[in-house]
């Protein structure tokens, strides 16, 4: 039994009686035939839905970055140590190539006399006059040497003339002598004659005495001519003693001379060196102040500072500011599976989103989506990141498809992005069961790299 509460007086209803009118009511409604003919048409649109064509596409999340190393934000290094005596910057500020940075003032102990350059020219000078001096006495020794060559020259000359004279003497004193001793043995068989002739008796006593005494007079002459002859080939020997003396002593004179002149040489080439290092010192001092000033590298904006304020001491070489370069060439990194990396080639086509601009993206239908924007593929990683993934680097696409709008002059470096890398069309069907299954997207054929050698 029911009780019926709409009813302002209590009635009885029947559970049969309920049934039949639910009964009638749907009858006559025609529910279940709407309900058919919905689930049938549903099916059908689905089934044909099957067959569309879908865009296969390669996801990545990134970031914005720059296309070329110069255009990326970079810190701003001092190449002395200093003290900081002036920031003449701020953070946001735009700078110029060569716009001052901040100053510094010398902290080594070795740079801090102001006329140091001055001392250094001074001792400069006085290492040139030490070389100019090394040069004269480098001159008189060569000249000293040409003078023994000459000198020499004229010695050798003259004993040599001597040595020529004392061997004809020797060769005069020679013949002499055989001279001398032919009439010595001539006089010597006259005696022996005349003593023969004198035992005949054709010869006086007298004539035998006078042939005596010629012939010790011979005799004696044949000594003096030995004595002679010996004394000539003394003098022979003693004049080519000289000759080899005066080459001995004039050998010894130009060893000496020698030596003074290698000495000189060798001071003025210490002096030399000790020239250069005063003139690379100077030249280093030089640098070195024109270095208290640190200066922008490139047009940009000062994004941070890493020092405080003023009177910190600086390292060499310690970071002073990071730089942002003014018009950089924007591109977008992008992060890829690995497996998806042998799909993708360059000059590919991508379509982007960027952070802070809405847009709507349907993967199998870029061109339907919106707020999207055009890219190519310019720089594939060879190898992969930290993370396991392949870096790929998206350039702007010039010129801009008809129907795009070219990237949004607003983007900042660091900025998130998210992008799709567009491949061939399949079928819906071919897509989902890919899906399903985890299979790569498939291609018509194999990428080949593209661009000009």
């Amino acid at each position: 039994m029911l009780i019926n509460k709409r009813q302002s007086t209590q009635k009885t209803v029947s559970w049969r009686g309920l049934s039949r009118d639910a009964v009638n009511s749907l009858i006559k409604e025609k529910g279940s035939l709407v309900l058919g003919r919905i689930l049938i048409l549903s099916g059908l649109v689905f089934f044909l839905s099957l067959f569309l064509p879908w865009r296969q596409t390669i996801p990545g999340i990134g970031s914005i970055t720059a296309l070329r190393h110069q255009d990326r934000p970079q810190t701003i290094q001092n190449q002395i140590g200093g003290r900081i005596e002036h920031w003449a910057v701020a953070e946001g500020q735009e700078v110029k190539k060569g716009d001052t940075i901040l100053i510094l003032s010398e902290t080594s102990q070795s740079y801090f006399d102001p006329m140091l350059p001055l001392r250094l020219e001074e001792q400069l000078h006085a290492k040139r006059t030490g070389e100019d001096a090394a040069d004269q006495k480098m001159k008189a020794t060569e000249a000293q040497i040409e003078a023994l060559r000459n000198g020499l020259a004229f010695q050798l000359e003259s004993a040599q003339n001597k040595v020529i004279q004392t061997q004809n003497l020797v060769k005069i004193d020679s013949a002499e002598q055989i001279a001398t001793l032919s009439l010595y043995e001539t006089s010597e068989k006259r005696l022996k004659r005349y003593e023969e002739g004198y035992r005949d008796g054709l010869f006086s006593l007298t004539d035998i005495e006078t042939r005596r005494l010629n012939l010790q007079n011979d005799r004696a002459k044949v000594v003096s001519a030995d004595n002679k002859l010996l004394n000539s080939r003394q003098s022979l020997v003693n004049a080519r003693i000289e000759l080899n003396n005066i080459r001995a002593k004039y050998n010894e004179s130009l060893a000496k001379a020698q030596s003074d002149l290698s000495s000189a040489f060798s001071t003025k080439a210490s002096v030399q060196a000790d020239i250069s290092k005063l003139r690379n010192e100077i030249s280093n001092i030089d640098v070195r102040r024109g270095l208290y000033v640190v200066r922008a590298p490139q047009d940009g904006f000062i994004i941070k500072t890493f020092k405080a304020g003023i009177g910190e001491n600086m390292k060499e070489g310690e970071s002073v500011a990071t730089l942002q370069p003014k018009t950089p060439q924007l591109a977008v990194e992008l992060y890829v599976n690995a497996m998806d990396v042998p799909l993708i080639a360059p000059e590919s086509d991508v379509r982007l989103q960027f952070d802070g601009w809405p847009s709507i993206q349907f993967s199998g239908w870029p061109s339907v989506a919106v707020g999207t924007f055009a890219g190519k593929v310019s720089v594939i990683d060879k190898v992969s990141s930290a993370n396991g993934q392949f870096r790929i680097l998206i350039r702007p696409t010039h010129p801009v498809p008809q129907g795009d709008e070219p990237w949004p002059v607003k983007l900042n470096q660091g900025s998130g992005a998210f992008g799709r890398v567009i491949l061939n069309k399949v079928p819906l069907w071919y897509e989902i069961w890919r899906q399903l299954n985890g299979f790569p997207p498939s291609l018509e054929r194999e990428p080949k790299e593209s661009g000009k050698k």
